[in-house]
């Protein structure tokens, strides 16, 4: 009976040492169900059972229970996006590495404040124009703004350029952002000059990954996507 229950005693432990050697992480059991899906993080939720995987700046959702992966957004009980919110602050992360590579000599500087934003806009976005008329309510702001002409605006271009030919570069974007181009007759600038520098504004946005308007990042730390003025004007106080 003793050697019996020795035996048994042996059998459960060599089982639970197998079981525990070969146990699988969320992250092993991922790569192995899902192989083609580039995993640069993994952690779970306080959901049960169920994992936040960021893949190349998307956010993918995965249970190890089911095997199964799960696209969407979760959103809180009051309207609150979970996932955007995430992909916002990883994507923040990843331009603030980038920030170092961005040519701020080769932007339209407006203002001498302590705050320091680096803008992307397009002089046909309505919400760009709205966030023009907020800057230029204040004094405490030095900004760095890069143009991304939208195809979805086909006279943008030639409004950038505009304000690349003049003399007073600052003077003529607000000209164009407060709407007096609009309905006037000017000719565009032909200058190859301009046209370069339209070049590398385009490639600010690029190289950022920005593909919208407008953009802000905010004293070097806080991302902005969208016009959202009342989280740009709170990040503004709170860093006085």
């Amino acid at each position: 009976m003793h050697k019996m229950f020795t035996a048994v005693l042996v059998f459960i432990l060599t089982m639970a040492f197998f079981t525990t050697g070969f146990a699988q992480t969320p992250e092993e059991s991922l790569k192995k169900a899902f192989p083609d899906i580039k995993v640069d993080g993994i952690q779970p939720l306080n959901i049960k059972g169920l994992y936040e995987v960021v893949s190349g700046g998307r956010i993918l959702y995965y249970s190890p229970e089911t095997d199964t992966i799960i696209l969407g957004q979760i959103f809180t009980k009051d309207g609150r996006s979970l996932t955007r919110e995430r992909q916002q602050e990883i994507a923040a992360n990843l331009i603030k590495a980038k920030m170092k590579d961005v040519p701020l000599n080769k932007s339209v500087s407006i203002g001498k404040g302590k705050h320091v934003i680096i803008e992307i806009t397009d002089p046909d976005c309505p919400y760009c124009r709205k966030a023009s008329e907020f800057f230029s309510k204040r004094t405490d702001t030095t900004r760095h703004v890069f143009f991304y002409p939208l195809p979805s605006h086909p006279k943008a271009k030639d409004k950038v350029l505009y304000i690349f030919c003049a003399e007073d570069r600052a003077k003529a974007y607000e000209e164009v952002m407060s709407g007096k181009l609009d309905k006037m007759d000017f000719k565009p600038c032909e200058n190859s000059q301009a046209n370069e520098l339209l070049k590398t504004h385009k490639g600010v946005a690029d190289l950022l990954g920005i593909t919208g308007t407008p953009f802000f990042f905010v004293d070097g730390q806080a991302a902005i996507f969208g016009a959202d003025m009342p989280q740009l004007e709170k990040l503004l106080r709170n860093g006085k």
